[in-house]
């Protein structure tokens, strides 16, 4: 079975529900910039959606205003029905929204297991009482989250498993990629923000890589993607939509032959349309 067949059983067996996420005049302004300019615009359950666009077009702004680091100047987002204006980062996250950044946030000298583990420390116990004085509960929530992070390193990727307790730095660059997008995946998340994951990478890491991204789309339920790339290879393989933005404005909403078609974005990366 070729790429483009498997992905097209991978898209077809995953299904496709209603609005998880609703945007609604969302605007970001930084100063006299404008970042996002009443942006309307959804997100299915269940879908793998990409968004495109230039540099500087809005759409790390609106990951960062989703998960609740920058709050916005005016607008509405709707997830599951609550409104994630004015929540904070760590609510936002307990309710089920996780991403990985642009640039790396892992710490090289830690193990695998540490930094997987870091990322799910809403959902820890805290406190020097918890860890000096009931030892047992501690222990027992430590040998779950080992299990937690085997499981889920089985479903990415089964080789990082016998290396959990070595430290990040011995890996490669598509290694560390994958205990990131882990770690994201660490909480049970329903809904996953992926910012340029194959930056740095190889055209055959990307592969290898979306890849893994399909096997897990494929095997947890509920989950539901968006993913910032500008590799359009991996856009036109892995997504069921995609979004252009330019200016902070959606310009143009389709499949991916659909946008690529669109006179509108040809300007946007060209600067003229053919």
């Amino acid at each position: 079975m070729n790429a483009a067949t498997m992905n097209h059983v991978q898209h077809a067996a995953h299904t496709i529900g209603g609005k998880l996420v609703g945007v609604t005049d969302l605007t970001m302004r930084f100063g006299g910039l404008t970042a996002l300019d009443q942006l309307n615009m959804h997100i299915n359950e269940g879908e793998v959606l990409g968004l495109l666009g230039p540099n500087g077009s809005g759409k790390t702004t609106f990951f960062n205003v989703l998960t609740g680091l920058y709050k916005a100047s005016s607008g509405s987002i709707i997830y599951q029905g609550q409104e994630v204006i004015g929540q904070t980062p760590q609510e936002i996250y307990r309710s089920g929204v996780a991403r990985t950044f642009q640039r790396s946030r892992l710490s090289l000298p830690l193990t695998v297991f540490d930094n997987i583990v870091i990322g799910d420390y809403q959902h820890m116990n805290h406190g020097l009482f918890f860890n000096l004085f009931q030892r047992k509960a501690f222990r027992a929530e430590y040998d779950a989250y080992v299990s937690k992070v085997e499981a889920l390193l089985n479903i990415f990727s089964p080789p990082l498993v016998a290396r959990m307790f070595e430290p990040v730095g011995t890996f490669t660059m598509i290694d560390r990629r994958r205990i990131e997008v882990c770690r994201a995946l660490l909480s049970q998340p329903r809904l996953l923000l992926l910012d340029e994951p194959s930056a740095g990478m190889t055209h055959d890491e990307t592969e290898a890589l979306m890849d893994d991204i399909l096997q897990v789309r494929g095997k947890l339920e509920n989950l539901t993607i968006v993913l910032i790339e500008h590799e359009m290879n991996v856009i036109e393989r892995i997504t069921d939509r995609c979004i252009v933005f330019n200016y902070g404005k959606k310009i143009a909403e389709g499949t991916y032959a659909e946008i690529t078609a669109d006179p509108n974005v040809q300007t946007a990366y060209l600067g003229e349309a053919e």
